[in-house]
């Protein structure tokens, strides 16, 4: 039988190689790409061979010897032929690389590693290389960044939770991550895939709040021109998350006693039982034992609600999360196009990472938009943070006697003298919503 031509040629070629030994003919192959980082890495994981680009040679955090585990990039035998990789130098900054891989087998097929080809792609965005927080390991735990020891056992617990129809509270100051809190144990438990609801119990009056937690029927009151389901109904097979749940007035936390004990009620106006499937995750800034004792909270209810306690340590305990948020919002905002920011000034850098951050993530969310806004260039001075951070002795003092009064309508004016009554700045000083700032105002008379 006649041999086809293209078995001629490969004949051909294989006795033309049998004139090369393998490594120089490889060594002649790997020198074409001039351009580009070659690695060879056995099933093991173990760098065989490392070679980098001639006229830039590059320094990974990551240490590159031959004979040690490579941890550079994920090495298997289901590793994609191209795929985009990111990785992060000694110096702290991050380079984007197209990644051309091919596994290599023996004559049975067996696994034996990947030759790997790396070529750097140009800087499109200049903001992905921003210089990171410093290099210990971090966690985005459902939205929830952290890489602080102590928010560890608080993951722990809310995957825990998650498992269970337990009720948890939520226990944080204000602009700690609550409602996260509350989103992550719903996405982790059976219910992820019925609604999430949620409602600030402080921001609405007592008839206002019933009808939204209830529902109400048709001509209940004035005004009440349809049925209304109300949030228990419409959340029913899901979560519904009570934030600030200690504003709730005394006369609805009855009627929340019951829904968590019978899982039924009756809507405003209503005669009707209404039968519903929900699971509460209440959250609240205040300790609910001094409530109970101040005969502000119900006692039963409180038990009822802190089956699951979970508590959120403040920003100000959690300080080397306070770089990690601040590169993180600030990559959300280079991302937009506006303005590119690269560094922070050391003035300014000095202020944020002392900054006591009353109003905790949200207020460091808050303080980077501001400065943005007002600021150009691509370093974030000092100049360009809200007027408390260029006061900040003076605010350091005011914290001070914040945090030791005993008197609360006497905090809450200091609060307003201190914020120049600007309400929203003084709210966050004393870790407040601004619904239940003004609701205590009200209070006292302010």
């Amino acid at each position: 039988m006649k041999r086809s031509a293209s078995l001629d040629q490969q004949y051909i070629f294989e006795q033309w190689l049998k004139q090369f030994k393998q490594k120089e003919l490889f060594i002649a192959l790997t020198e074409l790409y001039t351009f580009a980082l070659i690695f060879v890495i056995d099933k093991n994981k173990k760098l065989l061979y490392c070679k980098f680009p001639a006229h830039k040679p590059l320094i990974f955090r990551e240490k590159l010897n031959i004979g040690d585990t490579c941890n550079l990039f994920v090495i298997d035998e289901n590793t994609p032929a191209y795929q985009k990789i990111n990785l992060q130098l000694a110096d702290g900054s991050w380079l984007d690389f197209k990644k051309y891989s091919q596994i290599l087998q023996n004559d049975q097929g067996k696994f034996l590693g990947e030759i790997a080809l790396l070529i750097q792609e140009p800087a499109k965005n200049p903001w992905k290389n921003l210089p990171p927080p410093p290099l210990t390991e971090h966690i985005n735990f459902h939205g929830i960044l952290s890489r602080a020891p102590s928010m560890k056992p608080v993951f722990q617990i809310i995957q825990n939770a998650a498992k269970t129809e337990a009720t948890v509270l939520v226990r944080g100051e204000s602009g700690t991550g609550k409602e996260l809190v509350a989103h992550a144990i719903h996405n982790l438990s059976p219910r992820r895939h019925k609604p999430f609801l949620a409602i600030n119990c402080a921001a609405l009056s007592v008839n206002l709040l019933e009808s939204e937690l209830f529902g109400h029927v048709k001509g209940a009151f004035t005004g009440a021109i349809n049925d209304n389901a109300g949030l228990f109904r419409q959340a029913h097979g899901g979560t519904l998350f009570l934030d600030e749940v200690a504003e709730l007035p005394l006369e609805l936390q009855a009627k929340l006693l019951r829904v968590i004990q019978e899982q039924s009620y009756i809507p405003v106006g209503g005669t009707q039982i209404v039968r519903i499937n929900v699971r509460i995750v209440a959250a609240t800034h205040r300790s609910l034992r001094n409530e109970v004792k101040n005969g502000r909270f119900r006692e039963d209810l409180m038990y009822r609600l802190r089956v699951v306690p979970i508590f959120i340590p403040p920003l100000r305990e959690r300080r080397e999360d306070i770089n990690l948020l601040l590169w993180h919002f600030i990559q959300q905002h280079n991302a937009k196009d506006l303005r590119t920011v690269d560094k922070i000034d050391p003035q300014a850098m000095k202020v944020l990472l002392d900054y006591h951050w009353p109003g905790n993530v949200r207020e460091l969310q808050n303080v980077l938009e501001y400065a943005f806004v007002v600021g150009t260039g691509s370093s974030l001075k000092l100049s360009e943070l809200p007027p408390e951070f260029r006061e900040q002795k003076h605010k350091t003092n005011f914290q001070g006697k914040l945090f030791s009064s005993t008197n609360e309508s006497d905090t809450i004016r200091l609060a307003l003298e201190q914020s120049h009554g600007k309400v929203g700045l003084a709210a966050d000083m004393l870790g407040l919503s601004r619904a239940t700032f003004w609701r205590k105002r009200k209070q006292y008379g302010i």
